[in-house]
């Protein structure tokens, strides 16, 4: 028998991963496909950073919109978990404010 850790419903994977040219490596590929995950990666030297251009857009807005938040701007907490809450909290708080509008 199976028990769960944690209420609700299970997350679910992304179809696809998308990435520029930092992330690009064998392993990381491998690894992505393993779990199901459609690498989306530019290659170094290979793809132009363009193509992804207009997907990461949306992760550059929501990381500026994140770090909005001068507590996470500057890392006061020495412990992950309480860093991991707090990036929680202005992600909740982020939606919230979209969501209001």
């Amino acid at each position: 028998m199976l028990i769960r850790a944690r209420r609700g419903p299970r997350r679910r994977r992304p179809d696809k991963a998308r990435a520029d040219k930092g992330y690009d490596s064998a392993e990381l590929r491998a690894w992505l496909r393993r779990r199901g995950v459609t690498p989306r990666i530019a290659r170094r030297g290979v793809e132009s950073s363009e193509r992804l251009g207009r997907h990461r857009w949306k992760i550059e807005r929501t990381i500026a919109w994140i770090f909005g938040y001068r507590r996470l701007t500057v890392r006061y907490e020495r412990s992950a978990n309480l860093f991991a809450a707090f990036l929680t909290l202005a992600a909740t708080l982020t939606c919230w404010k979209k969501l209001a509008t």
